[in-house]
């Protein structure tokens, strides 16, 4: 929700003293242009400079303002050269260390001068010590803040000094006569609340701005305070009504009516190795309804990895074909788009239904060759990324739009495709799929202007995959399992979280992990794939991956999503400690999709955080995507 959109006034913030130009296009790449926007910008987390700490109470670890006179400066040359600076409160001594400094700074350091020093409390060699710590010179004229410090969402060149000043003004200006931000509570809801939810909205954001020095931090911190609540329960109000408006605007809407007798759909069923699951069948009803009718359908689709949702939208699709119309399916990766563009024309080969691919990388004469197709009717299903909403791309009766894995997509992309299909008052249908478990609360909630399906049904004769952690120490264990896992005829996908090495982060690559794997495994042919690669050559990798050609795939998450290789059955993930749950869960679905038993191994950096081995522990529990999203 953009905050701003519920005042009565949008007042510029460069009317806020000490706001020009330059800052002001700072602040607008954090989403700030008025001053309500930044009223609206909260604190991250908070520092506590409102009492100063005896230096023999401090911890390593813990961020803490201390007092004391300077015993001693020195420059001393180490590997790199360094001012330390030794100060002491009566209770103990602390050492600053400076890596960079001038000779003024130095000279103004003197022996006796008082310092009031703010930073993170390190373990130094011989004693505790702050390294760069902001500091000020003490006296009567500098008294302690009277609230909790804010740490505040920045970007490049703003500190969190111009930040603090200019909330600050904000806060000024919001405590002026007249000015005042609209309660978008009316007064019967408001005197219903509970006390936590009573707060003005003015209190509630002076208070989460600058709690008081008694204020529970810990509870700010985790988003938890009663001015906190007060907030995120006006936003809910505000969504939820925003929503509910735009669903009747919808149902208000036309479109075309899809109706006809299944004929296709029966005649595919047919031709399918596999039956439907009951699931399927109740879902697949249900869109049928609602394209039947002469109101745009929008129906949310979600099922577990495995449970067959793309079925599902090749059913809607065919309503649409068997109507005289169009569809269109987008997808969020070319992997995923050209996965699907094969299997629909397999499918709908012997209809002589026409499916065009329309991508961001292909060569140009064949572009235009879709496009010129897609505007004349002469393909009936057009498959593509985010390539089929831009301005070019043109549809002769696009009645129907799938979209896979829609939280890969904002809200805007999937309007700008549904404009596509506008014929006069008409809109298109819209069917909306994810496999990212959503609990239904959570879905009813974000996504209120959508009807909501679940395929809660997996295909008879699927095992659930076999899920086992262990530290990264034991990977030479693993990769005799891989080994053994190749030679018996399976594939294994090997997943890494960078393509190559970071200065700041200390992840397995997937390009030293497939550099390794081919000298530890020569008998096994390895290939790699990451997001870097063009559309041909990560084409030609998952194809000898899915021959058979290629045993072992050392991947990045361009895998994550649809890449469906039958035969895949291990899975490792590199780092797993520092994916979510979503993530692993969709990684994971890469396995086990051709019957059979499959494994997933995910590797972790010790130590672990306690998050971080909550999270492990539920993906190796349990294999439900609904409980995981509960988790």
């Amino acid at each position: 929700m953009q905050w701003a959109n519920i005042v009565r006034d949008m007042i510029p913030i460069t009317e806020l003293r000490g706001i020009g130009g330059a800052v002001a296009e700072k602040l607008a790449r954090l989403g700030i242009r008025h001053i309500e926007d930044l009223l609206f910008h909260l604190p991250l987390r908070y520092q506590d400079r409102t009492r100063v700490h005896p230096i023999a109470s401090l911890a390593p670890g813990r961020e803490a303002l201390v007092e004391g006179a300077i015993e001693q400066t020195r420059v001393a040359y180490t590997r790199r050269r360094m001012m330390l600076v030794t100060i002491r409160d009566g209770t103990g001594v602390l050492t600053l260390r400076f890596f960079h400094f001038s000779t003024k700074q130095q000279n103004s350091l003197r022996r006796g001068t008082r310092l009031r020093c703010f930073g993170e409390v390190r373990r130094g060699r011989s004693q505790l010590e702050m390294i760069h710590p902001e500091y000020q010179f003490a006296g009567h004229h500098n008294p302690l803040p009277a609230s909790y410090t804010p740490i505040y969402p920045t970007t490049e060149g703003l500190q969190q000094y111009s930040l603090r000043k200019f909330t600050g003004e904000a806060l000024a200006w919001l405590a002026r006569p007249g000015n005042e931000l609209e309660e978008l509570l009316p007064g019967d809801v408001f005197s219903a609340c509970g006390e936590e939810e009573a707060i003005s909205l003015r209190d509630a954001i002076r208070y989460i701005h600058r709690p008081p020095p008694d204020a529970d931090i810990e509870s700010l911190e985790a988003g938890e305070h009663p001015a906190q609540k007060r907030l995120a329960f006006e936003e809910m109000l505000s969504h939820s009504i925003s929503m509910k408006r735009m669903r009747a605007d919808t149902k208000r809407q036309l479109a075309r009516s899809l109706d006809n007798e299944g004929r296709l759909l029966a005649q595919l069923e047919r031709r399918l190795a596999f039956t439907l699951t009951a699931a399927q069948r109740r879902v697949i009803e249900e869109i049928r309804a609602d394209v039947h009718k002469p109101s745009p359908m929008m129906r949310l689709v979600q099922g577990d990895v495995g449970s067959g949702k793309t079925l599902v939208g090749v059913a809607a699709m065919l309503e649409a074909v068997e109507a005289g119309c169009q569809a269109a399916m987008m997808a969020p990766t070319e992997i995923l788009a050209e996965q699907h563009h094969r299997n629909l024309v397999e499918w709908f080969g012997p209809f002589e239904i026409s499916v065009g691919l329309i991508l961001g990388r292909q060569k140009t004469r064949e572009r235009n060759n879709a496009l010129r197709q897609a505007r004349l009717g002469e393909t009936s299903i057009v498959v593509g990324t985010h390539t089929l909403f831009q301005e070019k791309i043109e549809f002769a009766r696009l009645a129907l739009i799938v979209v896979d894995e829609q939280h890969r997509f904002g809200v805007h992309q999937r309007l700008a495709l549904k404009q596509k299909g506008e014929d006069g008052e008409r809109q298109p249908h819209q069917l909306i799929m994810t496999a990212t478990p959503i609990p239904r609360s959570l879905a009813m909630t974000m996504y209120a202007d959508l009807d909501y399906s679940v395929i809660d049904e997996m295909p008879p004769g699927r095992l659930p995959v076999k899920t086992f952690v262990l530290a990264d120490n034991r990977r030479d264990k693993l990769i005799e399992r891989v080994r053994r896992t190749c030679a018996g005829g399976g594939r294994t996908y090997w997943v890494c979280p960078l393509i190559e090495k970071s200065e700041t982060l200390y992840y397995e690559t997937a390009e030293a992990t497939f550099e390794r794997l081919r000298r530890a495994m020569p008998e096994i042919e390895v290939q790699l794939i990451h997001g870097r690669m063009n559309a041909e050559e990560k084409e030609d990798a998952l194809a000898g991956f899915k021959r058979g050609d290629v045993q072992l795939l050392v991947a990045t998450t361009v895998i994550e999503v649809g890449v469906d290789i039958p035969d895949a059955n291990l899975m490792v993930v590199e780092n797993a400690e520092r994916f979510g749950l979503a993530q692993l869960h969709q990684l994971r679905g890469r396995v086990g999709r051709g019957g059979g038993q499959a494994a997933c191994a995910l590797l972790y950096h010790p130590p672990l955080s306690q998050t971080a081995r909550r999270r492990l522990n539920v993906m190796r529990k349990t294999g439900d995507g609904f409980k995981i999203a509960h988790e």
